[in-house]
């Protein structure tokens, strides 16, 4: 058809019969129709008479002035087979580009040439700048570094145990020599926050044992601890192990 400009009107069905019958018979005498060249053969033979005969039911349809709906979409249809046809005729072009592409290079083998012997042993002039006082330094530095493995510090996880008798203690030692003495400067002197929270609970155990009293003029004014019995009395003043220092029973 786009050899000799035939119209699609003007292929017989027979003709189309006939040629395909002649094509299957030619393959069957070659012994090719078993094969898969064979059968792609047959598939595209069909293909293409199938999308003429569309082409040729589609061209054979009345023509004139379209004004239903359904003839407007059979020649629709009638392109869209025109349109398919072509594009099997790119695609079998195609085809045959990547065919011929593939069978060329085939046939080329690269070369990977190996490198000479008497050029494997040369190497590279070698630029050494460094002169033995660099070097002499660098090995110090070396070994003048700390290798000790680096820890990570848990001692805020562990802290230490204060003990409320002893804080108890502390305070009593303090109103039997001086008899009034300031809370913020206990809290100032302690070590650590649980010290102060030790001298905290200290003063309340004291205060219900009525051996201190607490004084404060203004209101949010300094706080003042004072004796409430003679240094004596303090000194000798035993209230036993303190309730916040005892362990809470554990059951196993």
């Amino acid at each position: 058809m786009a050899k000799r400009r035939l119209d699609i009107t003007d292929i017989a069905l027979a003709e189309v019969t006939d040629e395909f019958l002649a094509f299957t018979n030619q393959l069957r005498d070659t012994d090719h129709a078993s094969t898969t060249e064979g059968l792609e053969q047959l598939s595209s033979f069909l293909v293409v008479a199938a999308t003429l005969l569309d082409l040729k039911t589609a061209r054979l349809l009345p023509q004139g002035q379209m004004e239903d709906e359904l003839d407007l979409e059979l020649l629709e249809a009638r392109d869209l087979l025109f349109a398919r046809l072509l594009q099997y005729r790119a695609y079998k072009q195609v085809s045959l580009l990547f065919r011929e592409q593939m069978t060329a290079a085939g046939m080329r083998i690269p070369r990977t040439p190996e490198l000479e012997e008497k050029f494997r042993d040369i190497l590279p002039p070698l630029e050494f700048t460094a002169t033995p006082e660099v070097i002499a330094a660098l090995y110090a530095t070396a070994i003048s570094r700390d290798h000790t493995p680096p820890t990570v510090a848990v001692d805020h996880l562990h802290l230490e145990h204060v003990s409320v008798a002893e804080q108890r203690s502390v305070i009593l030692g303090e109103l039997a020599s001086r008899g009034r003495i300031d809370f913020a400067e206990l809290a100032a002197s302690a070590e650590t926050t649980l010290v102060v929270v030790a001298r905290f609970l200290a003063l309340l155990e004291l205060f219900k044992a009525h051996l201190c009293d607490l004084q404060q003029d203004t209101p949010l004014g300094p706080l003042s601890v004072v004796a409430a019995a003679s240094g004596e009395e303090l000194r000798s003043a035993d209230l036993g192990e303190s309730e916040q220092d005892a362990e809470p029973d554990r059951e196993d």
